[in-house]
């Protein structure tokens, strides 16, 4: 036997020493549905927080309306989870994703089609003005040619109050105000009154301007007489929700707003209502649930994908409201930014 027969005969002898070994170690590995434990358990985690949301308790900083404020964008851990899943060749995880899938769909799926229908006996917007906004004239001029048949405005300071009455002089000959909101129309307006809605600023009360920190009036109520008949329309700018450092996700003051606001809706003996203005939350927040088991979102039953409106260079919440009773939504839709930090809202609705 030559010398590279010898070696031949060696390696060869070699490699099958060496294969059971790879067959052993292969053997060890655990099976696709061994692996990414930890990332089927995230998966059901995400799953169980959504289909639960409700039962999370506030008791420690809100913790539950913070998870709903944001409920939404939970579903962007499915594609991370996803990706690890499929890293990792796990069957486990894989499956354990149909869960959070399932529940956001169910939760959510119903927003991303587009449900608005042409038509619509009154066009409504609303709008978070801005107490800084730099241009006060120039959004006026962009709200007046928006469409509106009434517009709400909220956040209005002193200063920019004479602006605003001026710009919409000519598009809305009836206008009120009282304290920070007001309503601007294209129709006659009766039995106006101020909605005491328990404002306070708690942690935050530093951070406002004085002219809207001592303004006690954040709501009204009215009457707008249309061809269809009486329409009793809330203008209303609850209370700020801000994360702090010291009292968590402080929502006291918005959720107490929002609880008077239900009262106030509740005690409406107009069977035709719409609530106009910054609830400074979203409608999944349990928080509001003395105003959204009594009205309904335009947003939800007429418009085209989640309407974001705050914050405007990024809006991630939708914060800006209409709901309505009595009356149907045909369409529901965001308008373009204004200088202000929200985004307007707009919907049409009819008899």
């Amino acid at each position: 036997m030559t010398p590279a027969d010898t070696a031949h005969t060696g390696q060869g002898a070699a490699g099958r020493r060496e294969a059971p070994g790879r067959a052993a170690r292969a053997d060890s590995r655990p099976g696709p549905w061994r692996r990414g434990l930890v990332l089927a358990a995230s998966a059901l985690l995400l799953g169980l927080v959504m289909l639960l949301h409700a039962k999370i308790p506030n008791r420690i900083g809100n913790l539950g309306s913070l998870v709903e404020t944001f409920l939404p964008w939970f579903g962007l851990f499915v594609p991370v989870l996803l990706a690890g899943a499929l890293w990792r060749r796990s069957a486990s995880a894989a499956a354990a994703l149909l869960l959070p899938v399932t529940v956001w769909l169910n939760l959510f799926g119903g927003l991303l089609g587009d449900k608005s229908r042409p038509g619509g006996d009154l066009t409504v917007a609303a709008h978070n003005v801005g107490a800084g906004n730099p241009d006060p004239a120039g959004a006026a001029r962009a709200l007046a040619a928006s469409g509106a048949d009434v517009l709400a405005l909220v956040e209005l300071t002193e200063q920019a109050r004479g602006t605003y009455e001026k710009e919409l002089a000519k598009a809305y000959p009836y206008h009120t105000v009282q304290g920070t909101v007001g309503l601007w129309s294209e129709l006659p307006l009766s039995a106006t009154r101020p909605v005491d809605i328990r404002t306070d600023y708690g942690p935050l009360a530093d951070t406002k301007p004085a002219d809207v920190k001592l303004a006690y009036n954040r709501a009204l109520r009215t009457t707008v007489a249309t061809k269809r008949g009486p329409l009793a329309v809330y203008v209303a700018h609850l209370g700020s929700a801000r994360v702090n450092l010291t009292a968590g996700f402080w929502t006291d003051s918005r959720d107490r707003g929002a609880q008077a606001l239900g009262e106030a809706v509740a005690a409406e003996r107009n069977e035709r209502v719409v609530l106009l203005g910054d609830l400074n939350g979203t409608t999944d927040d349990r928080a509001f649930a003395a105003v959204t088991s009594r009205l309904r979102s335009a947003q939800d039953v007429a418009g085209h994908g989640f309407g974001f409106s705050w914050p405007a260079g990024f809006p991630v919440v939708r914060i800006d409201q209409i709901l309505v009773r009595g009356v149907k939504a045909e369409s529901s839709w965001v308008l373009p930014a204004t200088g202000s930090d929200h985004l307007p809202v707009a919907a049409g609705i009819s008899w």
